[in-house]
């Protein structure tokens, strides 16, 4: 019976260690954490977003564009909804972002460790690696008590992004003491921190608008949402889905400005002739009185504070631009980009330096935007590598 052990009891940990014992294998899981599946229960506010059945090849980024679809496409999205009707979930669909019919993430996370259980997984909790030894064939793996030997072993360590507790870069470390070259991490679905003084002035405000990304003078991805002004910047749904892009190009030493457009249902003559029938309606209001009850009163105090006239309240509303400096928090992130250098990977997720090892999820350099589909990476890398190490 193939002894497998897999590093990291995470989304993609749990879905190799099911697939390889469905398979035959002997698996054992070592966890750092007190539990398993504490970071899913982070994901979509508290409700996991599984997965999005709106998927494309474009949706999945990576330093090598072509990799990640070629793990996804051997178990999509419709593979994931069966896999997870048959152990118990059952979803609901919010324009193709799928949630367990619970709104609930402890409901997955509970439900993968008792299938687990239940195929004589074992799962040990408190057990922090802290060597990798390759044996040629097969591996030993020391913890802080003990040592566990086995035929293939599978690195689903996650990432340091988020605040749960045990999310740390162990992985990244351990890839490289192993040989591997691993493509910097860096904060992805993350907020965005400003170059400015005038921040605290918005902090807490929230507004619909249009978030574009601008990298050495060139317009490169724009982003429509609700967004979150606060005191260090911007967040928001739309920010978080342009800041890998944004994150990676200050590492790269490019410039990045992000424009906002808080009007978009306006043409800027259309906005501009708004403001002016406003003014010319109650004469009696200054610049900033005129703007009540069209802008939350913070962002009044930013866009129309030195405004002379209104065509540069229009100017500023449709296009308020802001130097970013960098993300806000490493530890406020949802994942991170970089990771295991995937030209070193086969498409079972198998090293091609040390056969017998295989990468999953996170660690590996392939991150996407929200809605599902870092956790769809998640289950995908972790069947993959699950079932390709369980075969002889």
């Amino acid at each position: 019976m193939n002894k497998i052990l897999i590093i990291g009891a995470g989304a993609s940990g749990l879905m190799a260690a099911i697939t390889a014992a469905r398979a035959g294998a002997q698996v054992t899981i070592l966890e750092q954490n007190d539990k398993p599946g504490k970071k899913i229960l982070a994901t979509g506010n508290g409700r996991c977003n599984l997965t999005n059945i709106h998927q494309e090849p474009s949706d999945y980024r990576c330093s090598q564009p072509d990799f990640p679809w070629k793990i996804v496409e051997q178990f999509s999205y419709r593979e994931t909804l069966q896999f997870f009707s048959k152990i118990g979930i059952f979803t609901k669909n919010r324009q193709g972002w799928m949630y367990p019919f619970s709104d609930q993430a402890s409901s997955v996370a509970e439900v993968l460790e008792m299938e687990a259980r239940n195929l004589k997984v074992k799962i040990k909790t408190k057990e922090e690696v802290t060597k990798i030894c390759p044996l040629r064939p097969g591996f030993q793996v020391l913890t802080k008590t003990w040592h566990y030997e086995c035929d293939k072993l599978i690195l689903a360590c996650g990432s340091h992004a988020s605040s749960v507790e045990g999310s740390s870069d162990a992985g990244y470390r351990f890839a490289r003491e192993l040989g591997h070259h691993v493509v910097p991490p860096l904060p992805a679905l993350a907020a965005l921190k400003g170059k400015g003084s005038y921040f605290g002035k918005w902090a807490g405000t929230r507004m619909d608008g249009v978030v574009s990304l601008e990298i050495q003078g060139e317009i490169f991805k724009e982003e429509r949402g609700e967004i979150l002004f606060t005191d260090y910047g911007i967040s928001g749904i739309p920010v978080f889905q342009i800041s890998r892009y944004a994150i990676r190009a200050i590492h790269e030493g490019c410039t990045v400005v992000c424009h906002l457009d808080l009007m978009p249902e306006f043409s800027p003559s259309d906005l501009l002739s708004l403001l002016e029938t406003r003014r010319a309606s109650s004469p009696y209001k200054t610049m900033t009185q005129s703007l009540i009850g069209l802008l939350p009163k913070k962002l009044i105090q930013v866009m129309a504070a030195d405004a002379s006239s209104e065509i540069q309240v229009t100017q500023n509303l449709k296009d308020w631009q802001i130097p970013v400096k960098d993300a806000y928090s490493l530890k406020q992130a949802q994942v991170c980009s970089g990771g295991v250098d995937t030209r070193e990977l086969t498409c079972s997720l198998e090293s091609t330096l040390l056969p017998g090892l295989y990468f999953t999820g996170e660690v590996v350099d392939v991150d996407g935007p929200c809605g599902g589909y870092n956790l769809q990476w998640a289950w995908s890398s972790g069947a993959v590598a699950g079932k390709a190490a369980a075969d002889r």
